[in-house]
């Protein structure tokens, strides 16, 4: 399975990168896993968005994701939603619209905050623009709150952390079988 990673947070030690790498290692043996550097892309215009002069940084974001089976995206929340060079990432892989990148790409939605409510609103943000961009987000979005009180305390993820990426993780590989078999 190829899976395309999308991380919020452009800091080094994110805790999002972190709890990312948590569901990343919970993925088939023999998986392929990506990060998309998505730091230099411009701001989405249409004005920039004409074929043929593209920028090359979003033809290889659109490259890389069309080349996926699927995405795990992990975000912070920012000022109550998720970050706007996330939400860059997901205007650039709508376009053109209806034929993007994300259409009909399965995805599971992850976040981590240091606040004990786990990234609610960037998760269901984040959920509702890939919906509407035309990805198939996993119904449940999985958060872990008070993320510093995990990451950098050498504690282990919590069980039921561990059990919802399983799960999250269970759910983004069947919605890949199922659009195998569909495509068949």
């Amino acid at each position: 399975m190829n899976v395309v990673t999308l991380i919020g947070s452009l800091r080094a030690g994110s805790h999002n990168r972190q709890l990312a790498d948590a569901a990343v290692a919970l993925l088939p043996a023999g998986s392929h896993v990506s990060n998309v550097d998505f730091s230099t892309l411009p701001f989405y215009s249409e004005e920039l968005d004409v074929e043929g002069q593209t920028p090359a940084s979003v033809q290889k974001l659109r490259q890389e994701i069309a080349a996926a089976d699927a995405v795990i995206v992990a975000t912070p929340e920012y000022n109550g939603s998720l970050p706007g060079g996330l939400k860059n990432v997901i205007d650039w892989a709508s376009r053109p619209y209806g034929r993007g990148s994300l259409v009909g790409m399965p995805v599971l939605v992850l976040g981590a905050s240091m606040s004990p409510h786990a990234a609610k609103w960037a998760r269901g943000d984040t959920a509702r623009a890939l919906g509407v961009a035309g990805a198939k987000p996993i119904d449940d979005t999985i958060g872990l709150g008070s993320s510093h009180e995990v990451f950098g305390t050498g504690k282990a993820l919590p069980d039921e952390i561990v059990e919802a990426l399983r799960a999250g993780v269970t759910s983004l590989v069947a919605a890949v079988a199922e659009g195998n078999r569909q495509a068949a």
